[in-house]
């Protein structure tokens, strides 16, 4: 992050604003509604962090790379306390792993 007013602070948010709007406003469109537009960019944002394989993370999507990041971070906090790694969930008399990343 720059300091206020600086180019670095809008360019990462510009930059996907002008890739959304090459990939879905101006090669889909053009638009009968606004609901359409906004159908094809819940599509899209969902493709972008779901489905997408990005190269420099090990062609995987982002989110299985975000729930990878939590679940090393989760062992490594467990190893740091000296448990296991999944003892975590295990201390009040077997109670169930939630469904999120910890």
């Amino acid at each position: 992050m720059g300091s206020k007013g600086d180019s670095y602070d809008n360019a990462l948010a510009e930059t996907i604003i002008g890739l959304y709007k090459t990939e879905v406003i101006h090669r889909r469109g053009p638009w009968k509604t606004r609901e359409s537009v906004e159908l094809a960019t819940l599509e899209w944002v969902s493709w972008f962090n779901n489905v997408r394989l990005l190269q420099p993370i090990g062609y995987i999507p982002p989110s299985e790379a975000e729930a990878n990041y939590y679940r090393k971070l989760a062992t490594q906090v467990a190893l740091a306390a000296g448990l296991k790694p999944n003892s975590l969930y295990q201390n009040r008399g077997g109670s169930e792993k939630p469904n999120r990343p910890v």
